[in-house]
């Protein structure tokens, strides 16, 4: 079998703001810190969605180029990184996180952070499905995170391949494995899948 070919990844673009100094600290006013947030909040999903990242651990998370400029000799504190993501996790912040562990409180931790929300994974494993024909066919879970399948080789044609990430797979390729099941309940719920056998070994059939 021919090794799998993966489209080598763009670099990543950071945003204008952050260039600027005041963008490493949380702003007093509160209008400029609502503005603030909502970047903060969009870098923090573009940079996870990029590097295929589905979980952030603020501390380690600290020192790599996500919140820390190495030219301006700037980073986001502790404090103010887990404001900004405590604030994601809210209806405000339109849940684009969802702490796993830790949080404000806890001085740390470790959250979800939904560059899509399962919801909206559902909407895209079903499209792919259906724009691949495979409907009323059983695929392994195997076969849908990790498999050749979802890299546009074997029986999905290459041409077929949609909503590509940076990396030139589908954005649910080796995705993580909770987030995967959490998706796929919402389309069972919605009565367009149906999982079955045992965890090791566990098959879906979408409708």
């Amino acid at each position: 079998m021919a090794p799998v070919q993966h489209i080598a990844a763009e670099p990543f673009t950071y945003p204008k703001s952050y260039s600027y100094p005041p963008f490493f600290s949380i702003q007093p006013n509160l209008q400029t810190r609502l503005s603030q947030f909502r970047k903060w909040s969009r870098l923090i999903q573009r940079y996870c969605r990029h590097h295929h990242m589905f979980k952030l651990s603020l501390v380690s998370a600290l020192d790599t180029p996500l919140f820390k400029n190495a030219e301006l000799r700037k980073r986001l504190s502790l404090n103010d990184a887990l404001q900004v993501v405590d604030w994601m996790t809210r209806d405000e912040g339109g849940r684009r996180a969802e702490w796993i562990d830790g949080g404000v409180e806890a001085k740390g931790g470790t959250a979800w952070v939904y560059w899509k929300r399962p919801e909206e994974w559902a909407d895209v494993i079903v499209g792919w499905v259906e724009d691949t024909g495979l409907k009323n066919t059983v695929l392994t879970l195997y076969e849908l995170m990790n498999g050749e399948t979802t890299l546009g080789q074997g029986i999905v044609a290459r041409q077929s391949r949609l909503k590509l990430s940076a990396h030139g797979t589908p954005d649910f390729h080796g995705m993580d494995a909770e987030l995967f099941h959490r998706s796929l309940a919402v389309l069972a719920k919605r009565g367009k899948a149906q999982v079955f056998g045992s965890e090791d070994q566990q098959g879906i059939k979408f409708f």
